[in-house]
Formats: structure tokens, C-alpha cells, sequence
């Protein structure tokens, strides 16, 4: 009996331990088949398992990046933008179609250098003895002695020379005289050197200097210009000079190969051609209103004037 006893725990024991195993095992696979079913999965393992293509698209929040302003076309310098601190820019002279005629409108002197036409200047007048008439622009002895000794700055460089100039006193009397010579310093801008003849036409010789104004002008006139080769010109070497013109010359060119070349001026009215290019060939003549004449046939005869068939037109 004691035996039997025994035994009933042992077994009890084992169907209590093979109850509690089943248990366990049940209670494991309902774990497992709750923890498989899609509708229970973790977000995290969800969103690792599932594709890219099927995740749900966050929008990403980034700032809105702003046009850059375009910089400010800097202001050329042929065309200057107008600000206040700065007066409005002054309009460029346009290219008008060249004309048939090369006489430009009266009045206007592109080429005209410190002696502008009409223009009045303020000086004195003050007188020498002109001798012959002959002076600085070395143009020789002159037809009649209404000429001028220009003070050396208006002069500028031989410049002035051939012009006319109409003088006013300031009693009302004037005379016109032609510029033929220089005044040196100390003559001051503004002064012209008369002939006696011519300051006798204004005040007494005794006044020897008196307050005077003056002008260009551009006279009529029957004479037509002469061209003159200087002493010792050949085909290496040449001076040339223009004589009788009506209007002031601003530049005297001979042709070249590649076209019309300008010469230097002296400051004893001469052009000269160093090397001799040009020297006998075609000239062409072009006073301070911009005209230009055409001279062909003037062979190199030293200390020859030799008179042409065109003149400058009045303005």
C-alpha cells in the first residue's frame, strides 16, 4: 500500500508538468500568430519591411530659395547715365550724309583753333613799323600794309596766319587787316601788333596803345589761292605753302599710295615732307570750316608762286 502511494504523485506530477508544457506551448503560438498578423505589426518593422515605392510620401520642408537680383548694368562710358550730382551728358554730334558739296553750313569752324568765327575778342592794340608787310608767315611783301602782328599764343603755331580781322576802337573807327607776323611775348592773348598804317585808321600814333575788339572774318575776295615750294624743296625733301586764301588754313595733305597724308605745320607757315613723299604730287588744302580743295599740276619750283583755279567760299 505504501508502495501504491508513492507512485499517484509521480504521476500527478507529470500530467500537471505536461499540462503546464501545453499551456505554454499555446500561449507561444498564439504570440506568434498574433505578432505575424499584418494588422498588429510595429510601425518600425513595418516601414522596414515595405518598399520604398509603397511608403507613404512625406513632404520634406525646406526654405524657398529667393531669385538673386540680377547686378546693374554699369553706365558706359560713351553714353554716361545722368544722376543728380551730375549734369545731364551733352549730345554727340551725328555723322550727317556726306553731300555733294563739301562746303559745310556758315558759321560753323570744326578745324578753327584758339580764333573762332563769330567770336569777339577783347585786347589792345599797340603798332610797329611793318616795313614791306612781310613778317613771321614769311608770305613776302604785301599789296597793301592793313596787316597784323598776332600776339604769340592766338598766333598758335602759325595758325592765325592769313587771316582777316576786323578791329573796332572804342571811338566807333575800325579797320580790317590781315595777320602776317607774330607778336612775341610779352604781347598778351588778345593783342594784335597793327602797322603803323593800320593803327593810324583807329587813333593817333601818339595813343600808342589803345583798347580795342575784334573778329574774324572771311572776306570777299577775287583772288584765288597760290601754292609756293620752299628754297631748297626736291622730290627727297619739300616745304610747301598756301598764299591769298580767304579763310584761315587748318591743313595742307599730300597724297600717298594709301590715300591723303597731313603734313606738320612750322612756325613759319610752311608744310613740311621730311623724306620727300608726296612732294610735287596732288595737295589738297583744307581751311577751319571743314572745305577741302584739290590742287594737282603744281610742279616743285622753289620760291614760285604759282596761282591755282580755287578758293575757299565766304562765310
Amino acid at each position: 500500500m505504501a508502495s501504491h502511494s508513492r507512485r499517484r504523485p509521480l504521476r500527478e506530477r507529470r500530467t500537471a508538468l505536461v499540462f503546464a508544457v501545453a499551456v505554454a506551448a499555446v500561449g507561444v503560438l498564439l504570440s506568434l500568430v498574433v505578432a505575424l498578423r499584418p494588422d498588429s505589426e510595429p510601425n518600425a518593422v513595418r516601414a522596414a519591411a515595405e518598399p520604398a515605392a509603397n511608403r507613404p510620401s512625406t513632404p520634406r520642408t525646406t526654405p524657398e530659395r529667393k531669385p538673386e537680383p540680377k547686378p546693374k548694368p554699369k553706365p558706359s562710358k560713351a553714353s554716361p547715365t545722368p544722376t543728380a550730382a551730375t549734369p545731364s551728358a551733352r549730345p554727340s554730334p551725328t555723322s550727317a550724309p556726306r553731300s555733294s558739296s563739301p562746303r559745310p553750313a556758315s558759321g560753323t569752324a570744326p578745324l578753327a583753333g584758339r580764333i573762332q568765327p563769330q567770336v569777339t575778342y577783347k585786347g589792345v592794340a599797340t603798332h610797329y613799323d611793318a616795313a614791306d608787310g612781310d613778317g613771321a608767315c614769311l608770305y613776302g611783301p604785301s599789296p597793301d600794309l592793313m596787316v597784323a602782328a598776332m600776339n604769340h599764343t592766338d598766333y598758335e603755331t602759325s595758325k592765325a596766319c592769313g587771316a582777316y580781322i576786323l578791329v573796332r576802337a572804342g571811338n566807333g573807327a575800325s579797320v580790317t587787316v590781315r595777320v602776317t607776323n607774330e607778336c612775341p611775348l610779352p604781347c598778351a592773348p588778345g593783342q594784335l601788333d597793327l602797322s603803323k598804317e593800320a593803327f593810324a585808321k583807329l587813333a593817333g600814333l601818339s595813343a600808342g596803345r589803345i583798347p580795342i575788339t575784334w573778329s574774324l572774318l572771311s572776306p570777299s575776295t577775287s583772288d584765288t589761292v597760290s601754292i609756293r615750294y620752299k628754297s631748297g624743296s626736291s622730290r627727297h625733301w619739300c616745304g610747301i605753302q598756301a598764299l591769298g586764301h580767304r579763310n584761315p588754313l587748318a591743313r595742307l595733305e599730300i597724297r600717298t599710295g594709301s590715300g591723303w597724308s597731313r603734313l606738320t605745320r612750322t612756325e613759319y607757315n610752311y608744310f613740311l615732307s621730311p623724306d620727300g613723299t608726296g612732294c610735287g604730287g596732288p595737295l589738297r588744302l583744307t581751311d577751319i570750316y571743314g572745305e577741302q580743295l584739290t590742287v594737282d599740276g603744281v610742279a616743285i619750283r622753289p620760291d614760285a608762286v604759282q596761282p591755282t583755279r580755287v578758293q575757299f567760299a565766304r562765310h
